[in-house]
């Protein structure tokens, strides 16, 4: 049986690791965009808590999850669990 693992983006939201595609910056008029059209589309879940968004991540079922972690952070995490997940098998 396969373990999920969980990917912390920030202030106690998490996401499933296995369904992240990307994490990008959310600052460029084309991510802009993507925030607006998943709104539209109720396909947006703000995991900010109030805070400026400073990542969106995007997953494989289309949601679009902002965070108020920096992609680079967010990014560091994943690769940290890329290494355990590796170690464990």
């Amino acid at each position: 049986m396969s373990k999920t693992s969980l990917l912390n983006i920030g202030y106690g939201n998490f996401v499933v690791s296995s369904r992240i595609i990307t994490i990008v910056n959310p600052t460029s008029s084309p991510m802009r965009r993507l925030r607006e059209e998943a709104k539209t589309d109720k396909r947006l879940i703000d995991a900010t808590q109030g805070r400026k968004t400073r990542s969106i991540v995007i997953t494989d079922s289309n949601h679009v999850i902002l965070s108020a972690i920096q992609a680079e952070t967010i990014g560091q995490r994943y690769s940290l669990r890329d290494e355990n997940v590796d170690e464990e098998k």
